[in-house]
């Protein structure tokens, strides 16, 4: 499968109570065409990852309303949307209008991952934005058929990009990376929330053989605020 066909797929993918950000448009938050600009980024962002030399992919739960519903890419809110495509080497354009929403796992997680220099994939057992019904800007857990939905794209995913290593976030996603990581060695390191932010980042930086100094945390703080005004929501 190459990127088009697998992005084609993804935006095909529809549950009761589940933002797709490929195929839906949120008539509070998006622009006009955001469905087409979230698919159009995978899309890139995919097609250079399956010419590079994956070293890990890793592996949340799902999307939240905070980053990935709003980006269509996994572990990223509109804060660290262009950060993510630099890395990449990618063209991106904002699907989501007013001003930029920082997701505080995310940020964490950036805060991290910037300093990490090999190619990282970020994705989620679930590839889409569950939430409550009736309620569109909350999150919930994904249920048991949505998962074996995801863990489908996310064998074909693995498929694509032969990583060499997997690294779950969270127990949640533990539970799917290490039943499918084949060939890849699988680590699984604390979800930042809830109080997990400190062994997380130390569990990234020994993984990685990090030191995440304050200078580097410095850098993160300026180029979020190169990127203009955001807001936690």
């Amino acid at each position: 499968m190459n990127a088009r066909d697998f992005v084609t797929s993804l935006a095909n993918l529809k549950f009761p109570n589940a933002f797709n950000p490929y195929a839906d448009r949120c008539a509070v938050y998006d622009q006009n065409d955001a469905p087409v600009r979230r698919a159009e980024t995978l899309k890139q962002l995919l097609e250079v990852a399956v010419q590079t030399e994956i070293d890990s992919l890793w592996i949340g739960r799902d999307l939240g309303y905070r980053g990935g519903r709003r980006t269509g890419l996994a572990l990223t809110d509109d804060v660290q949307l262009a950060i993510h495509a630099s890395r990449w080497n990618i063209s991106v354009r904002r699907a989501t209008t007013g001003l930029m929403v920082a997701e505080r796992t995310t940020t964490v997680i950036w805060r991290v991952l910037t300093s990490v220099s090999v190619p990282v994939f970020l994705w989620n057992v679930f590839p889409l934005h569950p939430h409550d019904p009736d309620h569109p800007f909350s999150n919930r857990a994904h249920e048991r058929h949505e998962r074996i939905a995801g863990e489908e794209i996310l064998a074909e995913l693995m498929s694509m990009l032969k990583p060499r290593r997997v690294v779950a976030i969270g127990d949640h996603a533990a539970r799917t990376a290490f039943r499918l990581a084949g060939s890849a060695k699988a680590h699984q390191v604390r979800h930042p929330s809830y109080g997990g932010q400190t062994e997380f980042i130390k569990q990234v930086q020994n993984l990685y053989a990090l030191e995440v100094s304050a200078t580097v945390r410095g850098r993160i703080t300026s180029l979020h605020r190169e990127q203009g005004s955001f807001t936690f929501i």
